[in-house]
């Protein structure tokens, strides 16, 4: 899930995979048990499972049981975390412990949510609900639960992500993630930039979307390779996705892989895909405080690109601002403004790609 919003991954689609995965696995290469056992009845189990050659994805569990003697009949807490596709699934078996006084079990998956009010504006007129120490909201969930299933499902997404990352340094491959707002003109930025490029870099293209091939039909129309994944109820790419898209393009050395995500400036922020940078694309059309409305997603990103800058004289919109802003949020982000249809400052965005590339 998303620890930002609450959204599910679980209906990704990679174009090519044809390999589906429910509850029953089988696995012939790898399968791990640890078991340790203690006077206090504590069951916990690691299990790493590594699938045939058929099916090279990586799928870890880990389990963590707890025996609570009540009665006779032993109550079993089961923490299941189920890591794939960047989720994590929690299941109870039984019903959950109530805590001793003094003596709560440090591993129960369910603990009493603290009470949480949102900050209420000097004016009174407005509730934020960033403020707690999650830096986010869950209805009935407290923040070190938010917390707790953040650290949970970025520290596995951030091991992929190193995995990629390692991968492309050793083919010498620039990985860029764009990211923007839906209606950015981030395809069409992508199509004009293939269009330029054609016979000087090989480039590779993985396109993210909820549902439809439409963007990397479009792509692939340059002649470049693409690969759709889409991501169901799913708002963002994550590093697992990276992973299987990139080895099913079989990527060039010394190429440009381009990652559209996708179209949302909040989720996409917190996960690394083994990208060399993220890209923020921002069009006139979307007013100049979008940096100070998302400001996570433009701390993160190396470059902002302002995009359909011929549109200008028919909006009200201020590019000077616009980069104040951005620097408000990241002092050291780099700008540069351009229209991907007209082709105005394309050649700007070429002299970038070509000094990433070299450094």
């Amino acid at each position: 899930m998303c620890t930002t919003c609450g959204c599910a991954s679980g209906e990704r689609k990679i174009e090519g995979d044809d390999n589906h995965h429910d509850d029953d696995h089988h696995h012939d290469d790898h399968h791990d048990h640890h078991h340790h056992h203690d006077d206090g009845h504590h069951d916990h189990h690691h299990h790493d499972h590594h699938e045939s050659a058929a099916q090279p994805q990586k799928i870890q569990h880990k389990h963590k049981n707890k025996y609570v003697a009540k009665g006779t009949q032993p109550v079993i807490v089961h923490h299941h975390y189920y890591y794939h596709q960047g989720d994590v699934h929690h299941h109870y078996h039984g019903k959950a412990p109530e805590p001793m006084a003094g003596n709560e079990p440090e591993d129960t998956d369910a603990p009493a949510a603290e009470p949480f009010a949102p900050q209420v504006h000097a004016d009174k007129l407005g509730l934020h609900y960033g403020q707690g120490e999650a830096g986010s909201h869950a209805p009935g969930m407290g923040q070190r639960r938010l917390l707790q299933i953040e650290q949970d499902v970025l520290s596995k997404n951030n091991q992929l992500a190193s995995h990629n990352r390692e991968h492309f340094v050793e083919q010498h491959i620039l990985a860029l993630n764009l990211v923007s707002s839906p209606g950015s003109g981030k395809t069409t930025l992508l199509t004009t930039t293939l269009q330029l490029l054609a016979g000087r870099v090989p480039c590779a293209v993985i396109e993210g979307d909820q549902q439809t091939t439409h963007d990397a039909e479009r792509i692939r129309a340059t002649g470049v390779p693409a690969i759709q994944v889409n991501t169901g109820k799913g708002c963002h790419l994550d590093a697992q996705m990276v992973h299987d898209a990139a080895h099913r393009l079989g990527l060039a050395n010394d190429s440009l892989l381009f990652i559209e995500n996708v179209g949302n400036l909040v989720c996409p922020a917190s996960f690394d895909l083994g990208e060399r940078h993220k890209v923020a694309v921002l069009s006139v059309t979307e007013g100049e405080d979008k940096p100070l409305k998302y400001p996570h997603m433009f701390a993160a990103s190396t470059l902002m690109i302002i995009n359909k800058i011929d549109l200008l004289p028919y909006l009200d919109f201020d590019i000077e601002q616009c980069i104040a802003y951005a620097r408000q949020v990241n002092p050291d982000i780099q700008v540069i403004a351009l229209s991907a249809s007209s082709g105005e400052g394309m050649d700007l965005w070429l002299e970038w790609l070509e000094a990433q590339r070299c450094a």
